[in-house]
């Protein structure tokens, strides 16, 4: 009986892979050498320029560690130590999930380790280059993590907004009043946002007052393109409803209702504007063929290139 085999799971890749590409190399046969001329010597030929061979992504990275706060085992990919946690699970293939803690490896209950170490090894460049996105993403969110205090900045509509704490300045108790300075120098912000909070406010104060602010700007901008692009698009919203989603920038229904996440507004009026025009297009067509792009690109032509902006913006975290 030949022994059982487990293949790699590439559906289960396929949902975190961008199908990195593999140089292939060429074996280049040589030509056979001329027969010696009696005449004079020739002149010199140059020789065919032989290209560099292609560079993996391990051999431009630094040695690195990769650990996982459950790992249990631990595994060297070209010179990278990646620890992982191994789950022994009820299936037929090897699966790899690369996550914000690390790498996970679920296989089947009788596959052994060496083959699970053979799978890992295949799959090595994959790997070491999830790992290197999740560490990269994880720094992104560190830096974009607000510490809520007198003089903090957040973006609003795209630009740098600088959090002014003052109980005097015309405002309600945790009120707060956009100034917007003309003759601000380039480079400088020009927005500030005055919170009627005390300089000894606790972070949580400030952070909620600044965040009721935001999402009061979210519903009047909101509101208001939805107004322009509904008009245009000849759909009507029936309700708009604001979001906290961590995932989705905007949800629409049947019935017209359209929800849209407030966080947006940490974004230029481009990116709105798309997601905007995105939601109410559903309203037309409830999916995403080639009829439901075409409607978007009715009153959004350059759409691509603002998603892609989108995709690639971060948001400010606040807790």
């Amino acid at each position: 009986m030949k022994p059982r085999t487990a293949s790699l799971d590439t559906r289960q890749l396929g949902l975190f892979d961008d199908a990195l590409g593999t140089a292939a190399s060429q074996a280049v046969t040589p030509e056979a050498a001329p027969a010696p001329l009696q005449s004079p010597v020739p002149e010199p030929v140059a020789e065919p320029f032989a290209p560099a061979p292609a560079v993996s992504i391990a051999s431009v990275l630094a040695p690195a560690v990769f650990h996982h706060p459950q790992g249990d085992r631990q595994i060297v990919l070209n010179e990278h130590t990646v620890g992982y946690v191994l789950k022994r699970v009820r299936r037929r293939t090897i699966g790899f999930i690369v996550g914000p803690e690390g790498l996970s490896v679920n296989a089947p209950k009788w596959v052994g380790i060496a083959e699970i170490e053979a799978g890992l090894r295949e799959k090595g460049a994959w790997i070491l280059r999830k790992l290197r996105e999740q560490q990269e993403r994880s720094q992104r969110l560190a830096e974009a993590k607000v510490a809520w205090r007198d003089g903090t900045a957040i973006p609003f509509l795209g630009e740098t907004v600088i959090v002014v704490l003052d109980s005097r300045a015309g405002v309600t108790p945790a009120g707060a009043v956009l100034n917007t300075d003309a003759d601000a120098l380039p480079g400088v912000p020009r927005l500030t946002l005055h919170v009627g909070l005390p300089q000894h406010a606790a972070p949580e104060q400030i952070r909620d007052a600044v965040q009721s602010w935001l999402q009061r700007q979210a519903r009047r901008v909101f509101e208001e393109r939805i107004r322009h692009y509904a008009a245009q698009l000849r759909v009507t919203c029936t309700r708009l409803s604001l979001s906290s989603a961590q995932t989705r920038w905007g949800s629409a229904s049947a019935d017209g209702s359209i929800r849209l996440n407030w966080r947006l507004i940490h974004f230029a009026m481009a990116s709105i504007d798309y997601v905007v025009a995105h939601e109410l297009a559903h309203l037309r067509h409830m999916d995403h063929s080639p009829r439901f792009w075409d409607v978007v690109r009715s009153v959004l032509p350059d759409y691509e290139q603002v998603r892609s902006s989108l995709k690639d913006g971060v948001v400010p975290v606040f807790d």
